[in-house]
């Protein structure tokens, strides 16, 4: 059963409540902390994105067309549609003879308040470039093109490039093909269900692959070195996969995904760390996932000052004023 795990407060009066499940697990699939219910079921949603940018790397695709590390960190990325993701996005389809009409994941305002104002001052309007997937789906494009197969039809569940991210999944995670379901992400795409353990259990070998095929272990390496030399491009200016990736200064990387679902995998120890928030809400998602890290002694205290409006975040009015705290009530038991 999943317990509390951040409270929102009023004042001095306890407001709402926000419960879920964390597991922590290391290279071997072992199960080394948890709160709630570690086997839980969920979709992995965005948190998917590094582990679907492996393949792009592994086959040749990312050499075949020049990405470069700002490129293949947006590939990972959910990002807030500013200039810099949707200038990286448009050299990704440039480098494929792409027009980004080539994007199926939809559209949507940037999220980035002040990118979306300039946008409509400027008389433009959101597209498919702005979606915070752009990047994403631009990686899935490249890997399509590279392996010959219809760019046009590459968010189909039975399309090659899906058939291969999904395997780099089980792979990862150590689960058998049935442990698998799918349905369709926000963006278009497949989105697979897995219990929560196993996805932490992916995101360890992410943080150290040494063990691993050497083709793969060198994919994944440059994964996650192009998330942790360009963290910017992962979400964007002020977002918590951002600044934990850069402060922590290479010691993790951190993605979110939708429905309250959090992943961080610490660099180099092959300890995966993954998250659910029941609810779905990410105002809970992201002090509980630095809660983790600050339980596990992985933030040193000047790391966790600069990050201290990340964990216990506050609660503002209309007025600017700050009228109550968000802030991680859990306790990691050991396995």
């Amino acid at each position: 059963m999943s317990e509390v795990l951040v409270t929102v407060s009023r004042g001095a009066n306890l407001e709402s409540v926000h419960r879920g499940s964390i597991a922590v697990v290391d290279l071997q699939g072992n199960l080394l902390f948890s709160v709630g219910d570690p086997g839980r079921s969920l979709y992995a949603r965005s948190a998917f994105k590094p582990i679907q940018a492996v393949p792009l790397v592994e086959s040749g695709a990312a050499d075949h067309y020049g990405f470069n590390e700002h490129e293949l960190a947006v590939c990972c990325g959910s990002h807030n549609g500013e200039p810099m993701h949707t200038r990286t996005v448009h050299s990704i389809l440039d480098k494929l003879g792409f027009t980004e009409e080539a994007l199926t994941c939809g559209v949507h305002p940037p999220y980035m308040k002040s990118t979306y104002e300039e946008l409509l001052r400027s008389g433009g309007h959101p597209s498919p470039i702005h979606n915070n997937c752009s990047g994403n789906h631009a990686g899935l494009l490249a890997l399509a093109k590279y392996m010959g197969s219809d760019p046009h039809l590459y968010r189909n569940p039975d399309h090659p490039v899906q058939l291969r991210v999904r395997e780099m999944l089980r792979e990862l995670a150590g689960v058998q093909e049935d442990e698998i379901s799918s349905a369709v992400d926000g963006c278009g795409i497949p989105t697979l269900m897995l219990p929560l353990n196993r996805l932490a259990a992916a995101y360890a070998q992410l943080g150290d692959p040494s063990a691993l095929a050497p083709e793969r272990a060198s994919a994944i390496k440059r994964v996650t070195g192009a998330m942790v030399a360009h963290p910017e491009m992962v979400s964007g200016t002020g977002e918590y996969d951002s600044d934990v990736t850069r402060v922590l200064g290479g010691k993790v990387i951190a993605k979110v995904g939708a429905e309250g679902v959090h992943c961080t995998a610490l660099l180099n120890q092959g300890i995966g760390i993954a998250l659910k928030i029941d609810d779905g809400n990410s105002r809970a998602a992201y002090p509980a996932a630095l809660e983790v890290l600050r339980q596990l002694g992985v933030l040193a205290s000047g790391e966790q000052q600069l990050l201290d409006a990340h964990l216990t975040p506050v609660v503002r009015n209309h007025l600017g004023e700050t009228v109550g705290r968000i802030e991680p009530v859990f306790t990691l038991h050991k396995a």
